[in-house]
């Protein structure tokens, strides 16, 4: 037999004989012979063991999983099977067979009687996948041979492809109409009547922004600040977030209508996974017991308690990120360096977001390893790995936006007022909102989470692999100069393959859902915080036709093949997607009403602000809102251990200051001007949500999620299977 008549490689290193792993080994090969494998052994530095499985054995998996109307037929017809299911089949007995010690593969490999075990890369497809333009960089912008990737990786993989492409393609469409409010938003970067008031707010004397000799600032020295809020934080923010919403709806539709095109045509609509897996159980053991669904509400609230435990932890890093930029603040406007000095609030903001992509880093790799271990018991491998993807998707979830939560909805509202103010353990206090609005900040943060996510990681991504690939290629025994008359030994045709295959970057059970993985999360990035960065379609659009080659290359030039799996649809990520998206809603509603400055400006254009009495038509509704926004501070309230700078000789005749909140200048009690503003911004987030959800709604009404065409099909299948068994019915004679 020729290599590729190879279903699996098993490899081992070579154990001394009679040792009790050289004894497992044979145990474990003894049980593969008897059950018709045909066993090929190959010595290198390693042990490679090549298995092919009977004939019979896919025979058997033809017959059981025919449709009724066809089990009428010989199971002896010969059919050849697809390769992946010939690989899902050979994967799926070579992980259950037991041994006489009762121990299966996954022990063996624990306790290194074999190392790795895994199917091989077919040359001839390899090459198809770069004719078809698929593996290569220069073809980036080319369709994607889904039929392919399917033959060769079977169809879980080719969904993932299906999925990925189909949401590139409509990333498009949201990052031209992402691009354009931004482009709006620096045509009107002079324009805002509030940037304008801050720019122009020369005499205006805000109050220190730490409590050690922070200097007294001029609100003008933020007029660069205000005009990039102002860029971000307009009226198109409102029409963007509403836009986001509806096409995460339409979005999730359409696939799911792309998706019941392509099974179908697959033939896997009405494909039962269970099914096939009992099939395959039999198939491995005549006299296997299916085992029961089970429950147990012990179990799930051991769960329950590990997940909170874990949001805990996460809570708790994401007070850390608060501090380090409370303290870092504090240091930074006490800097030697003058730029430092002057922009402390944003270089802190940077430094925290980069602190926390670190954070992201390092939990990514933490997290699977911490939260593989279950108490749960699923039933099937698809069980398994949805609950593996609830709990590892929620860890991530809560990773990646926990700091993002902080600035969106508590960074400026948690800290008090002057006189007041909530601190960190009692020393450092916490942060204050920009006069313009908290969402620049949020903007920083997204964004330089965002970009070094779509360019380090991913460049980090490709790397390794690549760095792997070539030093296990450095370590592979070099052919040996032939001495003039020697004959050359003439070398096994499989060892060379095998040990190629074999050289090649390690891929295990989970090695997709890391892809969905990221994917998802950046899902999350583009549609729940939009509002305040618009940008983010138009990068994920971007890192989307990079990352199809990315993953391409790497399945196909970099890793080992992976172990084929059919389904029918993406599984739980698609509930996770839908999720998302009531997320999406929810938190850009909240952006929009809480963090950002549009209902405060709102209320005040239609309650305090000259437009209100009619005398100033040609005045702008806005002006004045700064001034409305501001509270006065009397110096002489600062906490006793409030150490103040030297006081500019005016300032110090006045003894007042000003800081952004909306408060009474006596007791610092709120204003009606803050119930104003707090009963607006309720309920145009009910307002807003209510709205959004009702369209995504009616927008998931108004699209079907299965096409007629399909539903047809499926009609004429079921109507020629009725007539086909009406055929076998023997009419009664009168």
């Amino acid at each position: 037999q020729d290599e590729q008549e190879w279903d699996f490689v098993l490899v081992s290193d070579i154990h001394q004989m009679g040792s009790e792993k050289e004894i497992k080994r044979k145990k474990f090969l003894d049980e593969l012979s008897k059950k018709g494998f045909t066993i090929k052994k190959i010595e290198d530095k390693k042990l490679f063991y090549g298995v092919c499985a009977p004939k019979w054995i896919f025979r058997k998996y033809q017959w059981l999983l025919r449709s009724p109307g066809s089990r009428m037929q010989s199971p002896s017809d010969k059919h050849d099977v697809p390769v992946t299911t010939r690989i899902r089949i050979v994967n799926f007995i070579l992980q259950n067979t037991v041994t006489p010690d009762l121990e299966k593969l996954c022990d063996l490999m624990k306790k290194k009687v074999f190392e790795t075990a895994f199917p091989l890369h077919e040359r001839e497809e390899k090459n198809v996948f770069v004719k078809e333009k698929w593996a290569r960089w220069r073809d980036i912008c080319c369709e994607q041979p889904i039929e392919n990737i399917r033959g060769y990786f079977g169809e879980k993989v080719a969904l993932y492809f299906a999925w990925l492409g189909w949401y590139t393609y409509l990333l498009g469409i949201a990052s031209v109409f992402g691009m354009l409010i931004f482009v709006i938003g620096i045509t009107v970067l002079s324009s805002s009547q509030v940037s304008k008031e801050i720019c122009k707010a020369n005499t205006t004397i805000m109050c220190p922004l730490c409590d050690q000799k922070c200097p007294f600032w001029l609100l003008s020295d933020t007029c660069t600040y205000a005009k990039i809020t102002h860029m971000i934080d307009n009226e198109g923010t409102v029409l963007f977030a509403m836009f986001m919403a509806i096409w995460a709806t339409v979005f999730l539709e359409l696939w799911k209508r792309q998706r019941a095109t392509v099974v179908t045509k697959w033939d896997l609509y009405e494909w039962d996974d269970d099914e096939e897996e009992l099939a395959m159980e039999l198939i491995n053991n005549p006299l296997h017991e299916p085992q029961r669904y089970q429950h147990s509400y012990f179990r799930s609230t051991i769960v329950i308690l590990l997940v909170l435990v874990m949001i805990a932890v996460l809570i708790g890093i994401a007070h850390a990120l608060v501090i380090y930029r409370v303290v870092a603040m504090a240091l930074f406007t006490q800097s030697s360096l003058e730029f430092i000095r002057e922009h402390a609030n944003t270089v802190a903001v940077v430094t925290g977001a980069v602190l926390h992509y670190l954070t992201i880093v390092i939990m990514t790799k933490v997290s699977p390893r911490a939260l593989l271990p279950s108490p749960e018991q699923p039933r099937t491998f698809s069980q398994r790995e949805n609950n593996f993807t609830v709990k590892i998707f929620t860890f991530q979830f809560f990773t990646n936006f926990s700091s993002l939560i902080y600035i969106a909805f508590f960074l400026g509202r948690i800290n008090g007022h002057p006189g007041n103010y909530v601190r960190v353990a009692g020393k450092w206090r916490l942060e204050e909102c920009h006069p313009s609005g908290c969402i620049t900040d949020l903007f920083i943060q997204m964004a330089t989470i965002t970009i070094l996510k779509q360019t380090l990681s991913n460049f980090v991504e490709y790397l390794v692999p690549w760095v792997t690939y070539i030093h296990k290629q450095q370590k592979l025994p070099k052919k040996k100069n032939l001495i003039l008359g020697e004959e050359e030994e003439a070398e096994d045709p499989c060892k060379q393959w095998w040990l190629s295959n074999y050289q090649l970057n390690q891929v295990h059970t989970f090695s997709l859902f890391d892809e969905f993985l990221e994917m998802v999360i950046q899902y999350s990035f583009t549609t729940i915080f939009v509002a305040a960065f618009p940008l983010a379609p138009v990068l994920a659009f971007i890192n989307n036709l990079v990352e199809i080659r990315l993953d391409a290359i790497k399945m196909v030039h970099l890793r080992r093949r992976m172990v084929p799996r059919k389904a029918n649809d993406i599984g739980i990520w698609l509930q996770v997607l839908e999720a998302i998206g009531i997320l999406a809603v929810i938190g850009n509603g909240l952006v929009i009403a809480i963090t950002s400055d549009f209902i405060p400006i709102q209320v005040y254009k239609y309650t305090y602000s000259p437009c209100v009495a009619g005398n100033s038509s040609a005045l702008d509704c806005s002006a004045g809102y700064i001034n409305h926004s501001l509270s006065t501070f009397r110096i002489r309230d600062f906490e006793p251990h409030m150490r103040l700078p030297e006081q500019l000789p005016d300032f110090a005749r006045q003894g007042i200051t000003e800081y952004r909140d909306y408060r009474n200048t006596d007791d610092y009690s709120y204003t009606v001007q803050f119930w104003h503003v707090f009963a607006a911004r309720l309920a145009f987030l009910i307002l807003f949500e209510h709205v959004a959800l009702c369209i995504k709604f009616i927008a998931a009404w108004y699209v079907p999620d299965v096409p007629q065409s399909v539903k047809n099909i499926i009609l004429d299948e079921k109507h020629s299977k009725l007539q086909k068994g009406l055929r076998w019915v023997i009419p009664e004679r009168v």
